[in-house]
């Protein structure tokens, strides 16, 4: 089995595909992943457990306080910008309905290929391609899945190598990863379960194995 799909195989019976983030309906889902942008999904879901309550539908947007009610979010007042912005365009153009198609959603504003593709898996089902966040250029890097960093090209490498029916879920995989295993800093490599599929894990063991008196395992 190719080394790409041993990773896949290995990952799904660790993590789950699906976000954590929480949401009830389309709009909902569209609002919460714009929220997340730079901002811990956690922090995200204290917010939306309130302002969904309080604005369900994408017409509740339409009046006043929701850029306070986000206010403790990393860039809220662009994010509430785009959101209302969303959400008038989607009323008065889509009959209040998000998009269901890639080429609609990043004419949204504030909507780019990222939250497009995660849209459209988390919403229709649909892996249109993959979605990269910084855990995903990470882990895709570290393993030795993609040598850039550039997310367009990163997706393109991915998209490559994985069949198209798992590109919707191989990112929360990664992000599962990331979150878990995979830090920026302090890498937890010898209890991660992929770690002989990682360049990274190998190449740091090998220089350390070379040095004299120092042994890993």
């Amino acid at each position: 089995m190719k080394k790409q799909m041993q990773i896949y195989k290995k990952l799904s019976e660790i993590y789950s595909y699906k976000t954590i983030l929480k949401f009830n309906n389309n709009w909902q889902c569209l609002v919460a992943i714009m929220l997340s942008a730079q901002c811990r999904d956690v922090m995200v879901n204290k917010v939306t457990d309130t302002l969904f309550k309080k604005r369900p539908d994408v017409k509740d947007y339409l009046s006043n306080g929701f850029e306070n009610e986000i206010s403790s979010l990393n860039l809220y007042k662009t994010k509430a910008k785009n959101i209302l912005s969303c959400a008038n365009i989607l009323i008065d153009k889509y009959g209040g309905v998000v998009p269901s198609s890639m080429d609609d959603l990043i004419n949204l504003p504030g909507v780019g290929r990222k939250t497009a593709n995660a849209v459209l898996f988390h919403c229709y089902n649909k892996s249109v391609g993959i979605v990269v966040d910084t855990h995903v250029t990470r882990v895709s890097n570290r393993l030795g899945l993609s040598t850039n960093h550039n997310a367009e090209k990163i997706e393109k490498d991915l998209c490559k190598i994985f069949p198209e029916n798992m590109w919707g879920r191989i990112s929360n995989l990664m992000i599962g990863l990331g979150r878990d295993k995979c830090s920026p800093k302090n890498p937890k490599c010898d209890t991660c379960s992929i770690n002989k599929y990682c360049d990274y894990f190998n190449s740091t063991e090998k220089k350390v194995n070379k040095q004299p008196g120092v042994f890993i395992r």
